[in-house]
């Protein structure tokens, strides 16, 4: 889902850090700068970033955040842009990015504990490839499962810690099914609608290893002239973009 164009330029320039994108298959976009924005890191002292990508979900996290975040990625290109974000950012003590697969990493660090786990996975199980690999492998799930996104999570999420994810919305209510099979159950959700009156097309969701009765919310992004923001998008996102 995109709302600014983020692919017009090699950067995009937020309030504070600019995110380069050049060396990146995959571009800044609204999915990512959402969950950046709606994942819960209040009290969070240690944070996983699962395919980050340009790097922009770790640093969006960091701005309001004191916590430790280790980011991943595995592709070579964008690991290396992500370590370029993040060397220029205000917080580059405490971001940390590791090119490694999701499948190597929980075998590295089997012991580590994170209080969130975030992501905006790959999710295009069904369509058709793109003709670019790395664009590919960045949007399909051909070397990532949404699978391993649960079992990961089991493993290294604290008892009181919390998953968050964004996923269209089919996607998102097999995902929900699925983690609940393994043990972890979705508290929050957020149903993206990118117009009034329109079918949501994106989750944010929020898991935990807690039981808790279920928050239920909705965002539109823009009302029915076009570049004309919702209140509740402009309040999520203000400390991000500087059109806000």
């Amino acid at each position: 889902m995109k709302i600014f164009n983020f692919m017009a330029n090699n950067y995009f320039k937020f309030k504070q850090f600019t995110v380069c994108q050049d060396k990146c298959a995959m571009k800044v976009g609204t999915d990512g700068v959402l969950i950046g924005a709606w994942a819960d890191c209040e009290n969070a002292k240690a944070i996983l970033d699962i395919g980050t990508g340009t790097g922009l979900i770790a640093l969006m996290l960091a701005q309001r955040s004191n916590a430790e975040i280790h980011a991943i990625e595995i592709d070579d290109d964008a690991c290396d842009q992500a370590k370029e974000n993040v060397t220029k950012s205000p917080w580059s003590n405490k971001i940390r990015i590791s090119n490694i697969s999701l499948q190597d990493y929980i075998n590295e660090k089997s012991n580590s504990k994170y209080d969130l786990i975030v992501s905006n996975p790959p999710y295009f199980q069904n369509s058709l490839f793109a003709p670019d690999e790395k664009r590919t492998n960045a949007r399909h799930n051909s070397s990532f499962e949404l699978e391993d996104l649960i079992d990961i999570t089991v493993k290294l999420l604290n008892d009181k810690g919390n998953l968050s994810i964004i996923l269209p919305y089919l996607e998102a209510t097999m995902f929900i099914i699925q983690a609940a099979e393994k043990g972890l159950y979705c508290v929050r959700q957020t149903k993206v609608l990118p117009k009034p009156g329109r079918e949501p097309k994106r989750l944010l969701l929020e898991f935990m290893k807690i039981k808790k009765p279920l928050i239920e919310q909705e965002i539109i992004i823009e009302l029915n002239k076009r570049h004309q923001y919702s209140e509740a998008y402009k309040n999520l996102t203000k400390d991000y973009y500087l059109a806000f």
